[in-house]
């Protein structure tokens, strides 16, 4: 239809410049969503061994990532979460594992250092290893050695890693870390965890404050915040029905989230995708943070997506 006839009937048409604006945005994405969201960037993963951990590391690869360090307490599972990656690729040299309490400052900067060695630099970490303690209860009940333990890994572990990682982004020109916390740091709860909530509202903190500080050297900063989960982490607390329902009352979803949503999540922040997003505690908790009160009806609490 020629364009004086669309003017007759009143309808806008773009310029020539603003169509090939759109085409070029068009081609931009395009070859974005080629290559992937994290394409040619290299990551640093703790927890990598298992959860949300071996998820995000999957799909980080998935989209694109040039290197991806897996680092887990437990190097075997490190190991296994590598091979699984270099499966979902088809290629060698993509993921790299190690061995890391990251509760001890000098194995955090060797999986820092070992990302710059291997793959030339770092765009990525993502400080996801955590504690849920079995004997963590309330201030009277919790002893200050599972206290202090919980400290060290959730707060201390997020600590260190940033410390060894933001000279190595810097070095990169920039980039995102993503820190594991908790909507446990939003809400109180009376099935107590004192030291793993304290824990996450720290790493809340933690994060607002790096945030604000490196803002304008481009390293952003955020706090992912899961709601109730199914993974091994929680659901070996959660063995009975009651326990589980207990807990889904209160999410207006009615399920439990899942790993691979959690991973979306984390790749997401981490991706130039989340690129004005700093200093933020991201909720992704199937709306347990906004509930007074719930839907009645019965939905699967395992109804979410079991793979990315």
């Amino acid at each position: 239809m020629p364009f004086d006839l669309l003017k007759k009937k009143g309808v806008k048409y773009f310029s020539m410049c603003s169509l090939l604006r759109l085409v070029r945005s068009l081609v931009h994405l395009k070859t974005i969503a080629m290559a992937g969201r994290l394409a040619n960037k290299i990551a640093v993963v703790t927890g990598a061994g298992g959860g949300i951990g071996r998820k995000s590391a999957l799909l980080f690869a998935k989209e694109g990532a040039k290197g991806v360090v897996c680092a887990d307490l437990n190097l075997d599972a490190a190991k296994e979460t590598a091979r699984l990656v270099t499966e979902l690729v088809g290629k060698k040299n993509v993921a790299i594992a190690i061995g890391a309490d990251v509760s001890k400052s000098e194995q955090s900067k060797t999986m820092i250092d070992l990302a710059e060695k291997t793959f030339g630099g770092l765009h990525v970490l993502f400080n996801n290893a955590g504690l849920m303690h079995s004997n963590d209860d309330d201030a009277v009940a919790t002893s200050e050695e599972v206290w202090d333990l919980t400290m060290a890994v959730n707060v201390k572990g997020v600590f260190f890693g940033c410390k060894h990682a933001i000279p190595a982004l810097r070095r990169s020109g920039g980039g995102s870390i993503v820190n594991t916390a908790s909507f446990v740091g939003v809400l109180g709860a009376a099935t107590p965890q004192l030291a793993y909530t304290a824990s996450k509202g720290a790493v809340i903190a933690l994060t607002r404050e790096l945030a604000v500080i490196h803002a304008r050297e481009n390293i952003r900063v955020n706090a992912l915040c899961p709601g109730p989960l199914n993974t091994e982490l929680l659901q070996k607390f959660l063995d009975t029905d009651e326990k589980k329902q207990r807990r889904l009352v209160h999410v207006p979803m009615g399920r439990f989230g899942e790993a691979a949503e959690m991973a979306k999540a984390a790749l997401f922040l981490a991706s130039d995708d989340a690129s004005y997003i700093t200093g933020t505690k991201f909720l992704v908790d199937g709306g347990i943070t906004a509930a007074y009160v719930t839907p009645e009806q019965k939905v699967d609490p395992f109804g979410g997506p079991a793979d990315i």
